[in-house]
């Protein structure tokens, strides 16, 4: 089919332009705008109507013309060029090198908008992901195929927390193929340069694929990055059989995109502004993770939000909760106590940690060891509580224990270095000397087998 080429706008609209007049166009198609200096910008068509086409435009549309525009509609959705040779590089939101390397050339390019795993093909994931994280191993522990988002806030650290884990993310068994695809939303231009600096330094570039969106990078172009992020994830996993960890950040930043388009299109709000079809579009997204019968490799995500005023009932974070298979929360007052990385443990979990721990995975003690410092630790806010009402002095002297417990859970296992790596074996051993500082008879939720033989008197 030759390409439809028109002559003219009928409107524009901030990153939108309105195309009168066509004929066989098809949603999400393509589109090439041509301005009147004969600067060629990328599009795709974002709703059609009668003889109406919107579209939303990448690079923007400042110096078009109503009258001089061209516009040539392409026949197909937006696709992309991918092979083993993207690891290591540095490309836009839209997939293109910006880190002065050569084009990726393929045979075969693929759809962006990717397909959705048909439910009956998926297989249970199991095996557990190392990110060297004591609070995420032990407490909350990643599984391959899993999506797993980490709530944040603005101003916490959850960027340095994105990059040690893509710095120190590895297969908890098993040699197999591993790698990390990341993709970053509407970051600024030194958060940028953090994380490309911090892969570069730590030795782990070859092996990580950077999308980057840039805050002063057209809005559009934030709808695309993660497609064309996770475009390339399951290219290396289902068709080079790697297992690949998805770190986007921030989903909020998306969101706001999304929103941003919304309102130019006319579209009726939904709360707070945000469209309603939000909870499908971010679906579309997550359900993109997982491993499917039969075939080599997995996607596992790990989405990074940043919650506005700190508040979990938000459209974004309290929809994406319902998608996901938990969620990890990161904490303001433990940050200002100066606890890096700050995650509070008592609102977070991971619901397929179950199914990727214990023996033949992790360590035989793992469920129950995990099970007792949720359980200790919260009591710890309980005794917090009363201390506030009544005084430290005034506790029990058990009370006393789970404070003392409570200081040694946040400094020694929670707390840990921007560059230490702790295996499994360590994060669980310290799991136990912190909660050796109670007495034995107030674990009941490990057996006297592993009282034996790990706790230390």
């Amino acid at each position: 089919m030759l390409n439809k080429e028109y002559r003219g706008l009928a409107e524009i609209n901030g990153p939108l332009i309105v195309v009168e007049g066509i004929e066989g166009v098809g949603f999400d198609e393509l589109v090439e705008v041509i301005t009147p200096n004969n600067q060629r910008r990328k599009g795709r068509v974002l709703q059609i109507s009668e003889d109406k086409a919107i579209v939303q435009v990448f690079e923007g549309t400042s110096g078009l013309s109503i009258n001089q525009t061209r516009v040539k509609f392409l026949n197909h959705p937006m696709e992309l060029s991918l092979s083993r040779d993207i690891l290591g590089r540095v490309f836009n939101g839209v997939g293109e090198p910006i880190d002065g390397g050569d084009e990726i050339f393929s045979s075969r390019k693929y759809n962006i908008n990717g397909n959705p795993i048909n439910p009956y093909a998926r297989k249970y994931p199991r095996n557990y992901i190392q990110t060297g994280i004591s609070a995420i191993d032990g407490l909350m522990t990643l599984i391959r195929g899993q999506k797993l988002p980490i709530f944040s806030g603005n101003g916490l650290p959850h960027n340095r927390l994105a990059a040690q884990i893509a710095r120190q993310a590895r297969l908890g068994n098993g040699d197999e193929e591993f790698a990390v695809v990341f993709v970053a939303m509407g970051i600024k231009h030194d958060d940028a340069d953090f994380f490309i600096r911090s892969f570069e330094e730590s030795g782990v570039l070859q092996n990580v694929v950077i999308y980057l969106n840039l805050a002063d990078d057209p809005a559009v172009e934030r709808i695309i990055a993660p497609r064309v992020g996770l475009t390339a994830a399951e290219y290396l996993a289902f068709e080079l059989g790697m297992h690949i960890l998805v770190i986007m950040t921030d989903m909020t930043n998306y969101s706001e995109a999304l929103r941003e388009l919304s309102s130019r299109r006319g579209e009726v709000p939904s709360r707070k502004g945000y469209p309603g079809y939000l909870y499908s579009d971010l679906a579309s997204l997550y359900e993109r993770a997982g491993m499917i019968k039969g075939r080599p490799g997995s996607i596992t995500q790990l989405p990074i939000l940043t919650m506005p005023n700190d508040d979990i009932t938000h459209p974004v974070p309290d929809l994406t909760g319902y998608i996901t298979e938990g969620q990890i929360v990161l904490e303001r007052e433990l940050d200002q106590r100066g606890i890096y990385p700050p995650i509070n443990i008592l609102p977070s979990l991971s619901r397929l940690m179950k199914d990727g721990i214990g023996e033949g995975y992790t360590r035989a003690d793992h469920p129950n060891i995990s099970s007792q410092l949720y359980a200790s630790y919260s009591y710890v806010q309980d005794v917090k509580a009363l201390a506030s009402v009544i005084g430290e002095d005034e506790l029990s002297e058990l009370d006393q224990t789970y404070l003392e417990f409570g200081r040694q859970f946040e400094e020694k296992f929670l707390g840990q270095g921007n560059d230490e790596n702790r295996d499994i074996e360590q994060t669980l051993d310290l799991a136990w000397e912190v909660i050796s500082t109670i007495p034995a008879t107030e674990l009941d939720r490990v057996s006297e087998e592993e009282i034996e033989r790990y706790y230390r008197k």
